[in-house]
């Protein structure tokens, strides 16, 4: 899945939209997460682009004068930059769009395999007040995210830390491999109940989470199967995993055996040797 480093890296790839004015959309599959209603794209048609967002996993594309257009990514979606009329849509393209600027035209297909993806429309308001993104917590890149909320707000918690960092309502868009990744720099085991954390191990905890993301959108993102960013690119940071999808495999910091078990439904991966 597309997680947050992924997210930013199309975000990023898509900056020849801005300004660019809307001059078409076409709508090949409805059947998404969400149906996609053709009609609220439709009345997007003549309008510009303005600066391109990220909340969480969500990309923001609103328009200038309010509305816009909000995309998730779901389980193998992906956004390709194109130019017109450059190759036919494949089977999985269900929706696109045709932009006109001064640096020329282009094409923006959504591809999602699965159909877990998400495209919303708004004609008017602000994209961030959208109501998918009301419940969302701080951005784990933004000033908000410190050590003292999280330690004040998982008090009494007896949840394990790493089914925390992924619930969306503490902190928006970590995922499971940058979790994973965060939990074994700053050397905590992903088990230890959240309200055991001291403020000191939280401070070590969102350090490396801010790390590992940062990193993970210097190297575009993780590419495990499907994720590309908007060029097509994979992403690289998967030669920088140090425990995730490496069970079985020596920890690189102290040769104990990565091992891998289920939380909340979704693969962990740690080290037993120095994970305390």
């Amino acid at each position: 899945m597309p997680e947050l480093p992924e997210v930013e890296t199309i975000r990023r790839g898509l900056y020849p939209l801005q300004g660019a004015r809307l001059t078409a959309v076409e709508v090949r599959e409805s059947r998404l997460r969400r149906r996609v209603s053709a009609a609220a794209l439709q009345a997007l048609v003549g309008r510009r682009v303005g600066e391109l967002g990220r909340r969480a996993k969500y990309l923001l594309m609103p328009t200038i004068g309010g509305g816009g257009m909000l995309l998730h990514m779901g389980m193998s979606g992906s956004l390709l930059l194109l130019l017109p009329n450059g190759s036919s849509p494949a089977r999985h393209d269900h929706v696109s769009w045709w932009f006109e600027s001064r640096d020329g035209n282009f094409e923006l297909r959504f591809r999602d395999p699965r159909r877990f993806g998400l495209v919303a429309a708004r004609s008017h308001g602000a994209l961030d007040a959208h109501r998918l993104l009301r419940r969302l917590g701080p951005e784990p890149l933004g000033d908000e995210f410190s050590a003292a909320y999280l330690y004040a707000r998982t008090r009494g918690s007896r949840r394990p830390i790493k089914t925390a960092l992924m619930d969306a309502e503490l902190v928006a868009g970590i995922g499971n491999i940058y979790a994973s990744e965060a939990l074994w720099r700053a050397e905590v085991n992903p088990k230890r109940p959240a309200g055991r954390i001291s403020s000191s191990r939280w401070q070590k905890v969102r350090d490396a989470v801010r790390v590992v993301l940062e990193e993970a959108i210097a190297a575009g993102g993780t590419t495990l199967s499907d994720f590309r960013g908007a060029a097509g690119d994979p992403g690289y940071f998967q030669v920088r995993l140090s425990v995730y999808d490496r069970a079985g495999t020596a920890c690189d910091r102290c040769g104990a055996t990565v091992r891998k078990i289920v939380q909340a439904g979704r693969a962990t991966y740690y080290c037993p040797g120095c994970q305390h």
